[in-house]
């Protein structure tokens, strides 16, 4: 029997076309892909949670997959990920997907080195979560310092999950406050 049981999933794009300032010439697109499932060990401690780890892999991979063929492969330049664990569930159970959801968005990216990075929380239906976003070759490029909000009104219910991916185009409108710049990244080690 399979650990994964989608009740929904949703997709949300949002386009910045500028933040105040004059319009840019490409809109930044931000999007978040959600599944909501059954949690497979709500109400009860399980201490092997490396099956359910493994089998999210395909989840991600559909998530990820869905991400990148709303924006485009090459365009992509930010990514993260983010679990909303319901209150019959832990924190374990959403950080499984530190490794399932980075594998599934650096397998169909082409293996960017960035560190993915995550936010988590164990919380009730209609939980919002701000997810952090940064570039997917090097984490230290400040314009690609950003985020996304991500949540769905019915979810996670006590005994669900709510995974979602999250992946950009750019970095923020109108960035100008120095650091590294995504042409200037050299070492090609994921930092800078």
């Amino acid at each position: 029997m399979s650990l994964i049981e989608i009740r929904k999933r949703s997709l949300t794009i949002e386009t910045t076309y500028h933040e105040g300032g004059p319009p840019v010439e490409t809109p930044l697109k931000m999007a978040a892909a959600c599944a909501v499932i059954r949690n497979p060990y709500a109400g009860r401690y399980e201490p092997d949670l490396m099956p359910f780890m493994a089998e999210l892999r395909s989840l991600g991979t559909l998530l990820a997959q869905e991400l990148v063929d709303t924006l485009g492969r090459d365009k992509v330049e930010v990514y993260s990920k983010a679990a909303i664990v319901g209150v019959d569930g832990e924190m374990e159970h959403g950080a499984v997907w530190h490794e399932a959801g980075g594998w599934a968005m650096r397998t169909v990216l082409g293996e960017p080195k960035a560190i993915v990075p995550a936010a988590k929380a164990v919380a009730g239906a209609g939980y919002r979560l701000m997810v952090p976003v940064h570039y997917i070759h090097a984490c230290y490029v400040r314009s690609h310092f950003n985020s996304i909000e991500v949540g769905i009104q019915d979810a996670p219910r006590p005994k669900e999950i709510l995974f979602a991916l999250v992946m950009g185009t750019g970095g923020r409108v109108h960035s100008r406050l120095g650091g590294l710049l995504k042409e200037n990244v050299s070492v090609h080690d994921g930092q800078r």
